[in-house]
C-alpha cells in the first residue's frame, strides 16, 4: 500500500526531469518528462516508503544521512534539484495537506523562544566545534549571505563586499556606539571598528561563537573599541547610534517579531539607523522545514515580508529601504558546500560519517531552495525618523561606481 501512496504522490508531484526509483519491494518506476540527465536512487529500508508519504521532507533528509536512500553517483545535487524545481512548480498532493496544515498552526508554539529556550537552540547549531567552521567558511568566519559584485569574486572578497554594504547603508562615523545583535564570532563588529572607527557592543548566545570573537578583539587590539557578551540581546539597555544585525533574526520566532523590533526601536536613538539582515521567503507565510528544525536549526523560521513588515508597522519603526538579493546566497552556499566537500575527510575525524551527509544535505538543499524555490534575502534599514537617511541610494554607491559623465564635465 506505502509503496503505490508514494508511487502516486511522485507521480502527481514530478513533472520536469527523469527520475527513477528502486522500491524496497524490487520494484523500478520511471517519472518525470524523460528531459535531462536521469537521476536514480534506491530505498533500501522497508519503512521508507511509508515514512515519506507522511512527512517526505523529514524522511527523505534521514534516508539520505542514514544511507538507507541512496543516489546513483551521489548525485545529490541532481536529487535535490529535481525534488525542490519540481516540488516549487506543483501543488501538494491531497494526502500531505492535513500534516501541511498542522505543521503551520504549531508554527507559533515551536518558535516560542524565550531567553532559556533560544539560548539552548542555538547552542545546538553554533556551538559545534570550531575546526568544523574553518573548514568551509571565509578568513572572517562570516556564516551569513555573501554579497558577489561580478561571479569572479571569491568566497572571501563576497564576504568583504557585504560587510562594506551594510556600513554603507548605516552611514558609520568614528566614535559611534553601534549594537550587533547575533555578533556571530566578530567579524562585522570587528570591521566596523577597525575600518569605520565604530565603538561596538556585540551579544550572542553561542559560547562557542563568544569565546572566539573575544580572542579575536584581543588579537586586533581593539579592547577600547569592541567589547562581546554572552548574553539575550532583550537583556540590553541604553541607546546606540546603529544597530546591525546580521543572520540573527531567522532565529527570533514569529511569536517574538514584536518583541524583537521594540527592543530595536528602543535601542535607537532619535536619529539612529538599524540594518536588520534576514533570509526571507519570497512567497505567504509558511512552516519551517521539519528536518531543518529536527537537525540543523531547532525553533528557527523563514518569515514572508509581510510577516516582518507587519511588525515594524506596529513597533513604530520607519522603514527607509528594503532590498533583496535573489541568489547571492545560493552561491555563498555552492561555495561553502564545495569547500567543505573538499575538507571531507577532516570533517568526518571530529565527527563522523552521518554528520557528514547530513551536514552536506543541508549545505546543498539550502542552496538549491535559494536556487529554485523563491527563498532570498531581505536587508530591512529601518529608523525612527524617516529624514535620518538621505532620500536616494546614490550614497550607497558613490565610492565604487565610475564618475558620470555629465558630472566630470
Amino acid at each position: 500500500m506505502w509503496e503505490r501512496l508514494l508511487d502516486q504522490f511522485i507521480t502527481g508531484v514530478a513533472r520536469y526531469g527523469t527520475f527513477i526509483v528502486h522500491f524496497p519491494d524490487g520494484s523500478r518506476h520511471v517519472y518525470g518528462d524523460g528531459t535531462g540527465d536521469p537521476v536514480t536512487i534506491h530505498l533500501l529500508d522497508d519503512s521508507l516508503p511509508r515514512r515519506i508519504v507522511f512527512n517526505p521532507d523529514l524522511a527523505v533528509g534521514e534516508g539520505y544521512m542514514e544511507g538507507t536512500l541512496t543516489i546513483d553517483g551521489d548525485d545529490l545535487h541532481g536529487f535535490l534539484t529535481f525534488v525542490i524545481r519540481n516540488l516549487a512548480t506543483r501543488p501538494r498532493v491531497w494526502f500531505q495537506q492535513p500534516a501541511r496544515a498542522f505543521r503551520t498552526a504549531l508554527k507559533h508554539l515551536q518558535q516560542y523562544n524565550p531567553v532559556g529556550r533560544a539560548q539552548k537552540n542555538v547552542a545546538h547549531h553554533y556551538d559545534l566545534s570550531a575546526a568544523l567552521y574553518d573548514l568551509f567558511l571565509d578568513a572572517d568566519k562570516q556564516y551569513s549571505c555573501a554579497y558577489f559584485r561580478t561571479p569572479q569574486d571569491t568566497l572571501d572578497q563576497a564576504q568583504a563586499n557585504k560587510k562594506a554594504h551594510i556600513a554603507r547603508k548605516l552611514r558609520i562615523e568614528p566614535g559611534m556606539k553601534v549594537l550587533d545583535i547575533g555578533c556571530g564570532w566578530g567579524g562585522m563588529g570587528l570591521t566596523l571598528a577597525r575600518d569605520y572607527g565604530a565603538k561596538v557592543l556585540g551579544v550572542t548566545l553561542s559560547e562557542e561563537q563568544h569565546k572566539i570573537a573575544c580572542e579575536r578583539v584581543r588579537a586586533a587590539g581593539l579592547e577600547n573599541q569592541v567589547e562581546f557578551r554572552l548574553t539575550d540581546y532583550r537583556n540590553l539597555s541604553g541607546q546606540f547610534d546603529r544597530v546591525v544585525s546580521v543572520g540573527m533574526f531567522e532565529h527570533v520566532g514569529v511569536p517574538h517579531y514584536r518583541e524583537y523590533f521594540r527592543h530595536v526601536r528602543d535601542r535607537l536613538t532619535e536619529d539612529g539607523i538599524a540594518l536588520i539582515h534576514t533570509i526571507g521567503r519570497n512567497a505567504p507565510p509558511g512552516a519551517t522545514s521539519p528536518w531543518i528544525d529536527r537537525y540543523i536549526f531547532p525553533g528557527g523560521y523563514v518569515p514572508s515580508m509581510s510577516e516582518v513588515v507587519k511588525a515594524i508597522e506596529k513597533e513604530d519603526l520607519c522603514t527607509c529601504d528594503v532590498e533583496i538579493w535573489r541568489l547571492h546566497y545560493a552561491e555563498t552556499l555552492r561555495h561553502w558546500h564545495d569547500r567543505f566537500m573538499a575538507r571531507q575527510d577532516e570533517a568526518r575525524a571530529l565527527y563522523d560519517d552521518r554528520f557528514c551527509r547530513m551536514w552536506r544535505y543541508y549545505l546543498r538543499a539550502s542552496e538549491l531552495t535559494f536556487r529554485h524555490n523563491r527563498q532570498v534575502v531581505y536587508q530591512f534599514q529601518l529608523t525612527r525618523d524617516q529624514q535620518a537617511v538621505p532620500l536616494t541610494r546614490d550614497y550607497l554607491y558613490a565610492s565604487i561606481l565610475p564618475a558620470r559623465q555629465d558630472a566630470a564635465e
